[in-house]
């Protein structure tokens, strides 16, 4: 029944290949392929399957380069005019007559950029092959592909110019189907239009049924053009329904907010909570929900790389699982990432190597057994200093310090003996590293060197004697909200 949850049905039978899912020891993040995982990358405007003039072999090939393991795309049941939000060479906006999608195109002209109107009873064969050759391919990469299956279409700011542009629209297929406001589209009140999409979630689904690469997003940004919650729960519910009756199972991921917001009632169906250009207040609000925590769209604070990098190891060394920089030097043509950024945003080699430091950073560690552990920091000068700590207690910690140094740090660490390193997070390079004898009855205290800006440490114990229960250990979720308001405020330059 639409609008009731369901409990899943054990699978039909065992699967050769399980799908990425949550670490079963720290549900904060992934199991993918046997190993545990952080999804780190700086990839396109979403438009690689629906826009035909994209290679994305190529692009794929330079994700793969760069070590990141996730690109983000859209279904196609969205696209986006020429120019929408600023963006030029956008992705997300074929050239006239190169959108591919789900549905069929009919024998009827009249499609509002170009080509034949689009048939919502049929499937496009063509468009399944690209999408499944599209999956196959980031998965030898071992890259993991988030598919946005719906998007609203923006009409307080953009008018109707994109919701006339979906197949969805009455205008745009030969079944009359979306002779309704754009405001309408995701909701429970016109039962055609619903069919329509309930049908595309189950054939997408069905389709890539054995992807292990494969997680579904709900809807873009529902909280932007009238996104019923009882309508992204027929989704979430289709998924589900679908794959139990296949006998497999893909995570689910909800858009919550822009920024941050409070997660009032998680839908039980949904693994991945997803915030856009993320604050990493957002993770420690709803760390309590173990779950995983995403911030999958960046932009809009210029093209420099400072922010966007402050940004990625804020949210990941809150405890964030997911960071995908919206970069806009992929586009057709320059599937390499070499196009200059023209859109309200950035992109290009620089960001994706300064992000590829964080992803090395945070794989240095065993990170499935580390939590947010503010609660082990004792002092913290000049107090303007921003501070993100995840810990294995008592053996690893990650710290990263946004503001101008030298800093001043002391950590209630038991004794033994710990190597430190100051690690530049622009560059990747070691600032300074040393082994330090910590008797254990005072503070372990730590000066960091010189930095402008922001400066990542790494404290380890070496004796391989630590004992857990000598530690204050990790925070909980509500001493990390406590702590977080003592000691990690909003970076300064943010």
């Amino acid at each position: 029944m639409v609008g009731t949850m369901i409990i899943l049905a054990a699978g039909t039978a065992a699967r050769a290949v399980e799908p990425i899912r949550l670490h079963p020891d720290n549900p904060h993040y992934f199991l993918f392929r046997g190993k545990p995982a952080v999804l780190i990358t700086s990839g396109e405007h979403y438009g690689a399957v629906l826009n035909l003039d994209f290679d994305y072999t190529l692009y794929l090939k330079t994700l793969e380069s760069c070590g990141f393991n996730l690109t983000r795309t859209f279904s196609g049941a969205y696209c986006e005019p020429a120019g929408a939000f600023g963006i030029r060479n956008n992705t997300l906006a074929p050239a006239p007559g190169r959108l591919i999608c789900p549905w069929a195109r009919s024998s009827s002209p009249g499609y509002n950029n170009g080509g034949n109107r689009f048939d919502l009873q049929r499937w496009d064969p063509e468009y399944f092959r690209r999408l499944r050759s599209f999956v196959a391919e980031a998965g030898r990469r071992g890259i993991v592909v988030e598919l946005v299956l719906f998007c609203p279409f923006y009409e307080k700011t953009k008018g109707d110019a994109i919701w006339r542009l979906s197949p969805m629209n009455a205008e745009n297929n030969v079944n009359h189907i979306g002779n309704v406001p754009s405001a309408e589209v995701y909701t429970l009140k016109h039962a055609n239009l619903l069919q329509a999409q309930v049908a595309m979630v189950r054939r997408i689904v069905e389709e890539l049924r054995d992807a292990d690469n494969v997680y579904y997003e709900i809807c873009n940004e529902p909280y932007h053009g009238g996104v019923s919650p009882a309508w992204q729960d027929t989704i979430a519910e289709t998924v589900a329904r679908t794959e139990s009756a296949l006998g497999t199972r893909h995570l689910i991921a909800q858009n919550i907010a822009n920024k941050r917001g409070k997660i009032a009632e998680a839908n039980p169906l949904v693994s991945i909570f997803n915030f856009h250009y993320a604050q990493p207040e957002a993770v420690v609000e709803s760390y309590h929900l173990n779950k995983a925590l995403a911030d999958d769209e960046t932009g809009f604070r210029g093209r420099e790389p400072t922010p966007y990098r402050l940004e990625a190891w804020n949210f990941i060394l809150a405890g964030g699982a997911v960071f995908n920089h919206l970069d806009y030097s992929f586009t057709c043509g320059r599937e390499d990432g070499t196009a200059t950024s023209d859109a309200p945003g950035g992109g290009g080699p620089e960001i994706r190597r300064q992000l590829s430091v964080l992803k090395r950073f945070i794989e240095g560690f065993d990170f499935i057994r580390m939590r947010p552990a503010l609660d082990v920091v004792t002092k913290l000068t000049p107090e303007s200093t921003s501070l993100r700590l995840l810990a294995e207690p008592g053996r690893a910690y990650a710290g990263y310090l946004v503001g101008k140094g030298p800093v001043h740090l002391n950590l209630s660490l038991p004794g033994g003996t710990y190597q430190v390193e100051w690690l530049d997070p622009q560059t990747g390079r070691i600032q300074d590293t040393r082994t330090l004898r910590h008797e254990g009855h005072q503070d372990l205290s730590l000066r960091s060197p010189d930095f402008a800006t922001d400066i990542a440490v790494r404290v380890v114990s070496t004796t391989g004697k630590a004992n857990q229960g000598e530690s204050s250990g990790a925070a909980s979720p509500r001493t990390a909200r406590q702590e977080s308001a003592r000691v990690g405020r909003p970076a300064a330059p943010r």
